[in-house]
């Protein structure tokens, strides 16, 4: 399990990352404040898909502190993850959906993280934790699938990887288990290097469906190495799903969000949700589209991608719910609840006369039709 020493030598100072990109001497302060407040950490290998000549390099932006993080404007729990939370890592905002936060750590520290919040604080991994939560889920019977996420999920030790799916595999009600994780993306080594790790989820993979929910965001990310990992999972029957961030200077170019939706399913990675950017204190500013050119950057993505491409929905994870942006008509934006914290709300319809560069909703925005 080599990748844990790669993992060790992750580029986490200032120091290191000129080794990666060019760093005038008169910024090496900024990049030192920003990484006070907002940790630097990435894999080598990450950052080796960086063209140290372009500065608008989409990996770059993705993984390098920039100057725009100074921004505080936005909120830091955009969802309100904090009023979903029932116990220590464990949240239930959806009726039939239980979220673990099982780990605050990451092979990488993603500059668009909508829990930068959490980044870099302490971590706790317990094993109380775990059947607290397991107790949890039993009791409440309308939950048929957990979500294991993180931090990265992918990045704690195997044998409490094992240890949540033993016991979540002993649930009846349980249908399925997901795992949210990036290292696919920024770290392939951690799950192709590790016959242990692949053979605890083999064996629990023959107990119940296991998913892997991960984040290609630009074609760039798309290399040998990250599907070398990706072949490893569908070779223990795991299902490989993606939700790609819409992110300003990443993604925001119709050719290029079609590109990757068509390339995801040309390698087997099922497309799953495209999501808006989170009004996050230190990325909104950096990263958000206004709604009205998110919805363009996606509708004109659409014509280029084929049928099996544009299952994929256009949602916010907003604090009411997970809503789905439709479109323009008759000058309002469209939209309806996919998932509701209220179920009573699932599937309903509302529209919104967006102010100008708007690229979020208020719940007072939030009006029904009568």
């Amino acid at each position: 399990m080599a990748w844990r020493d790669t993992w060790k030598n992750n580029v986490n100072t200032v120091e290191k990352l000129k080794d990666y990109i060019d760093i005038a001497p008169e910024d090496k302060q900024d990049y030192e404040k920003i990484i006070k407040n907002y940790p630097l950490s990435s894999t080598t290998y990450y950052l080796d898909l960086i063209d140290p000549e372009d500065p608008k390099d989409p990996i770059r932006l993705m993984s390098i502190p920039s100057i725009e993080e100074f921004d505080l404007s936005g909120d830091f729990d955009t969802s309100g993850e904090g009023q979903n939370t029932k116990m220590q890592g464990l949240q239930h905002k959806y009726h039939t959906t239980a979220l673990l936060l099982s780990t605050n750590k990451c092979a990488m520290y993603c500059r668009h993280c909508f829990r930068k919040r959490l980044v870099g604080t302490a971590n706790n991994e317990t094993l109380s934790f775990i059947n607290d939560a397991v107790d949890y889920i039993k009791a409440h019977k309308e939950i048929n699938n957990v979500l294991i996420t993180g931090g990265d999920s992918f990045m704690i030790e195997n044998d409490l990887i094992e240890t949540y799916l033993e016991e979540l595999s002993k649930v009846p009600h349980i249908e399925f288990i997901r795992f949210g994780t990036r290292t696919p993306v920024v770290f392939p080594e951690r799950i192709y290097d590790d016959k242990e790790f692949l053979g605890i989820l083999r064996k629990y993979s023959e107990k119940k469906r296991i998913y892997v929910v991960t984040q290609f965001n630009h074609p760039k990310e798309l290399t040998d190495e990250a599907m070398k990992s990706i072949k490893a999972l569908h070779d223990i029957n795991i299902i490989v799903n993606n939700q790609t961030v819409l992110l300003h200077g990443v993604n925001d170019k119709p050719e290029v969000m079609a590109d990757l939706q068509n390339a995801l399913v040309q390698k087997g990675i099922v497309p799953y949700y495209i999501f808006q950017c989170r009004p996050v204190k230190g990325v909104k500013n950096q990263f958000q589209l206004p709604l009205e050119t998110a919805v363009h950057v996606v509708e004109e993505a659409k014509k280029l991608m084929h049928g099996h491409s544009k299952r994929i929905k256009f949602c916010m994870s907003h604090i009411t719910g997970k809503i789905e942006i439709l479109g323009v008509y008759k000058g309002e934006m469209m939209f309806k609840y996919h998932q509701a914290k209220n179920i009573e709300n699932a599937g309903k319809i509302f529209s919104v006369n967006l102010d100008q560069d708007q690229a979020w909703l208020s719940e007072a925005d939030i009006v029904f039709s009568e």
